[in-house]
C-alpha cells in the first residue's frame, strides 16, 4: 500500500502520456524535502535508489510520537513556580521520541513526592496510564502527600494523549461539554462592604456565575461575646505548628459561637448575598475548627441564605458525624479536597454523610481515579465539584477531567487576581484559558497547554530556582516496594 502511494505520487507529477524523468526527479527530490520531518535526515546515501526504499531506510529510526507502542520513560524534571497559595510544582516528564508530558505536584507539597517516583517509571511506556499508576499509588496518601502520584499520573495523561493524537478527556471516554463553569474562590475580607465589592468584580467584570466565600470564626473571634475558649488558642486556622487551633482537630477544640457569634456571621452572608442576588450560588468554606453541633447550630442560623453547601466543616475521616450534620441541615455538606483514591469517597457516599463530593484532582489519584469518583457518585444521585488551587498545568488536567464527568458541578478557580497566572502557559489551539467564567475545552493533544518559559522563570520559588535541569540523583530505586509476600 505505502508502495503504491509513492508511485501516485510521482505519477501525479509527470505529464500524461509520456515519461518524464526531469520531473519525476524533482517530484522525488520534492516529496523527500516534505519527508525530513524537520529532523535533518542524511538523505544523501539513497538518492538513486527507489523511492519506496529511500523512505523505509531513511524513517525507520526516527523518533515519532505515532509510535506509542515504543515510547519510553527517560527523566523527571521540575520547577517550582508560586501562586496566591504558594508553591506549585511542575514535573516534565521526557521520552525517548522526543515529546514530554507535564503534571502539577498539589499546592503547597514538596517536589520531591513526585521525584522519588521517577526511579519508579524509568523505561516504562507512559501510555500504560493504569499500570503506572497501579503501581506508584502507595507512595501517595491524603492531603498533599497524594501530589507526586497524582503529578505522574496527569503526565502521563498528557503524553498518552500527544502519543495518539487526541485530547486527554477522548482517552477517558468522551467529553460531555466544551467549557467547564467555574467557580470564583474569594478571600475572607473583615469588612464585609470590601468583601461585597471584590466579588461583584467577579461577577459583573470577569463573568463568574458561582462564587465561593471564607466563613471562618477569624472573622468574630475579635468580637467580645462572639465566641467560647477561643482565647486559648494561638494563632488562626491556618497556623500548622503542634498544639495550635490549626493543627488540632476540629472536635478538640471545643471552641463554641455564642449566639452572638451566630447573628455576626449571618450579617456577614446578609451583605454578600444581598450583593450577588439570588441568581448566583454561593458556597462557603474554611468555617474554622469547632465540633459538629456548632456546625449543626451555625448551618441552621444560615439556613435562609441558600448556600450551595457548606465545605469542610469537619475533617472527612469522621463519617459518622458527617451523617449526622447532613441529616440535621438543609444546607447540602461537601468534603473531598484532603482525599486521596476512590475507596474513601466510596465509604462517605454509601454511608449518605455527604451531599456533594468535592476532589481535587491533585490528591485524589489523577483524572481517570477522579472520574471514577464522579462515577461512582452518580450512580448514587450525588453531584460532583472539584477543588482546585494551583496553576494552569493542574487547572487544564481538572477541565479535561470535568469535561468528561457527567455529573460535574463546577470547579474552583484559586488565582482569579494573580495577574499572570495565564501567562505561565501557552495553549496549543490558541484558545483563551478562561473565556468569562468558564474553561474552554481543548482540541489538542494531551492536556493541550506548553510552558511559557519566559514568564515561569520570574516566578519561581526564591528557596529553588532549578527550572527543568536533569535529576540523575532520582535514578536509582533503593527499595523493595512490594506489600505481599
Amino acid at each position: 500500500m505505502m508502495k503504491n502511494l509513492f508511485k501516485k505520487y510521482i505519477a501525479k507529477n509527470n505529464e500524461p502520456g509520456k515519461p518524464d524523468v526531469d520531473k519525476q526527479h524533482d517530484g522525488r527530490r520534492d516529496f523527500l524535502k516534505k519527508a525530513a520531518l524537520g529532523g535533518g535526515l542524511a538523505l544523501g546515501g539513497f538518492m538513486f535508489s527507489p523511492i519506496e526504499e529511500t523512505l523505509a531506510q531513511s524513517t525507520s529510526k526516527v523518533n515519532r510520537s505515532s509510535a506509542p507502542s515504543e515510547l519510553k520513560i527517560t527523566d523527571m524534571r521540575y520547577c517550582v513556580p508560586m501562586t496566591t497559595t504558594g508553591r506549585c510544582p511542575i514535573i516534565r516528564i521526557d521520552t525517548n521520541q522526543g515529546i514530554y508530558g507535564l503534571g502539577e505536584v498539589r499546592d503547597g507539597a514538596d517536589v520531591r513526592y513526585a521525584l522519588m517516583l521517577k526511579s519508579r517509571i524509568l523505561g516504562m511506556n507512559p501510555c500504560s496510564v493504569e499500570m503506572i499508576f497501579k503501581s506508584i499509588k502507595q507512595f501517595g496518601f491524603h492531603g498533599r502527600q497524594g501530589g507526586g502520584v497524582c503529578a505522574v499520573e496527569m503526565a502521563m495523561w498528557d503524553l498518552a494523549g500527544k502519543a495518539y493524537g487526541v485530547p486527554a478527556y477522548q482517552l477517558l471516554g468522551g467529553k460531555y461539554r466544551d467549557t467547564i463553569r467555574l467557580y470564583a474562590d474569594t478571600p475572607e475580607e473583615q469588612d464585609s462592604n470590601v468583601f461585597s465589592a471584590k466579588v461583584n468584580a467577579r461577577l459583573k467584570t470577569k463573568g463568574y456565575t458561582w462564587l465561593k466565600m471564607d466563613l471562618g470564626v477569624d472573622l468574630v473571634k475579635n468580637i467580645p461575646g462572639t465566641t467560647v475558649n477561643s482565647g486559648f488558642w494561638k494563632g488562626s486556622q491556618w497556623n500548622d505548628k503542634i498544639m495550635t487551633t490549626g493543627d488540632t482537630k476540629h472536635q478538640f477544640t471545643q471552641v463554641q459561637l455564642t449566639d452572638k457569634g451566630l447573628d455576626e456571621m449571618a450579617k456577614y452572608v446578609e451583605k454578600v448575598r444581598a450583593a450577588v442576588g439570588y441568581d448566583v450560588p454561593l458556597s462557603a468554606d474554611h468555617f474554622g475548627h469547632f465540633d459538629m453541633n456548632n456546625v449543626i447550630r451555625l448551618a441552621k442560623r444560615l439556613e435562609q441564605y441558600r448556600l450551595a453547601w457548606m465545605e469542610d466543616v469537619i475533617p472527612w475521616e469522621f463519617t459518622d458525624q458527617l451523617k449526622e450534620i447532613a441529616r440535621a441541615v438543609e444546607t447540602p455538606i461537601a468534603t473531598g479536597e484532603d482525599i486521596y483514591l476512590k475507596e474513601p469517597f466510596i465509604k462517605l457516599i454509601d454511608n449518605n454523610a455527604v451531599d456533594i463530593i468535592h476532589p481535587d484532582l491533585a490528591t485524589a489519584g489523577g483524572l481517570l481515579e477522579t472520574k471514577k469518583i464522579g462515577d461512582y457518585a452518580e450512580e448514587r444521585g450525588i453531584a460532583m465539584a472539584m477543588h482546585f488551587a494551583g496553576t494552569p498545568v493542574s487547572f487544564m488536567a481538572n477541565v479535561h477531567c470535568a469535561a468528561a464527568t457527567q455529573n460535574f458541578l463546577a470547579l474552583e478557580h484559586h488565582n482569579i487576581d494573580l495577574p499572570y497566572w495565564e501567562d505561565y502557559v501557552h495553549t496549543v489551539d490558541k484558545k483563551p484559558l478562561i473565556t468569562q467564567g468558564f474553561g474552554n475545552v481543548p482540541d489538542s493533544p494531551g492536556l493541550g497547554v506548553e510552558l511559557n518559559d519566559e514568564v515561569l522563570k520570574q516566578h519561581l520559588d526564591p528557596k529553588d530556582k532549578t527550572y527543568f535541569a536533569p535529576t540523575p540523583e532520582w535514578n536509582e530505586k533503593r527499595s523493595w516496594d512490594r506489600l505481599w509476600s
